[in-house]
């Protein structure tokens, strides 16, 4: 189906012809649609009334293969609409400490585990490329992403000559930008509920020439729109943090693809900083014998 499918629309239009259990699902979906998008179809029956194969068609009624068809895009149309007071009451399942651990960890396995299903390799590969032709790479990524642009940051000025990672502080993001010609890149970070900043920041680098990396949680992020080249890693959670563990993965898998292109030229790059390190005492050794 198309992605820009209004499901509430479709919904109110399929009314009529639905089943009497299939016609609690869609009242339910119609006025907590934020809270069904991320329900398993068995959640989701239990919570209305009906059966898990109920619910499955439901889903086909309305044109969907499956049940989690139907889910992906209520989830797509829905992401940007939730505030953080609606993502807390998505919590509600956290019935104990206990129950919330394993939830978010297992959310985080999940979301682990579509990086497999969602990579394009070809557009790892191209992004990897890009990186190391650019004359400087500028990395931006702001509120919650902002600390994947800082690790990212971190690793790739050990590997690379100009490394920018842009902040929001007294200078703008758009100044921080203003020398960027068309042999730069930026690798734009953008997660739910997507920084207008970052977005706009982006554009403005596309005007200038620049070749833009996405590293998002879906091709239909609207930092994808502007990218050259987009690398996917979901960060979905049911609560009102976001999960970066995926995205971190990612990055770390790109971070060691680039240092393996650059592995003769960083040698003795490494090897001058473990000299300095260990002059100045950066790290503690605890291998030293205490008496």
């Amino acid at each position: 189906m198309e992605k820009c499918v209004d499901l509430i629309k479709l919904i109110q239009n399929s009314f009529n012809k639905l089943s009497k259990g299939q016609k609690l699902i869609a009242e339910y979906i119609m006025s907590d649609y934020d809270k069904a998008a991320f329900m398993t179809a068995a959640t989701l029956g239990e919570t209305v009334g009906v059966s898990e194969s109920t619910v499955v068609r439901f889903a086909n009624t309305l044109g969907f293969d499956g049940y989690k068809d139907l889910q992906k895009e209520l989830q797509e149309l829905v992401k940007n609409k939730l505030t953080t007071v609606q993502r807390i009451s998505l919590s509600t399942s956290f019935t104990d400490y206990e129950n919330a651990l394993k939830q978010v960890v297992k959310k985080d396995i999940d979301n682990m585990e579509r990086i497999f299903d969602e990579i394009d390799y070809e557009a790892f590969e191209k992004a990897v490329e890009m990186t190391l032709e650019a004359d400087k790479v500028y990395i931006l990524g702001l509120r919650s992403s902002s600390f994947l642009a800082g690790y990212l940051g971190f690793y790739l000025s050990f590997l690379l000559n100009d490394v920018q990672v842009i902040t929001s502080g007294p200078n703008d993001v758009f100044e921080q930008l203003l020398k960027a010609t068309e042999r730069d890149i930026i690798i734009g970070i953008s997660y739910p509920r997507y920084s207008k900043r970052t977005l706009e920041a982006l554009d403005y680098g596309r005007e200038k020439g620049c070749k833009i990396i996405g590293i998002t949680d879906s091709l239909l992020s609207p930092a994808a729109q502007y990218s050259d080249t987009t690398l996917i890693a979901s960060g979905n959670m049911l609560s009102f943090v976001d999960s970066l563990v995926a995205p971190m993965s990612l990055i770390n898998g790109f971070i060691v693809a680039v240092g393996m292109e650059k592995k003769e030229d960083i040698t003795a790059y490494f090897e001058d900083l473990e000299y300095i390190w260990q002059k100045h005492g950066v790290y503690t050794n605890n291998s030293k014998n205490k008496n």
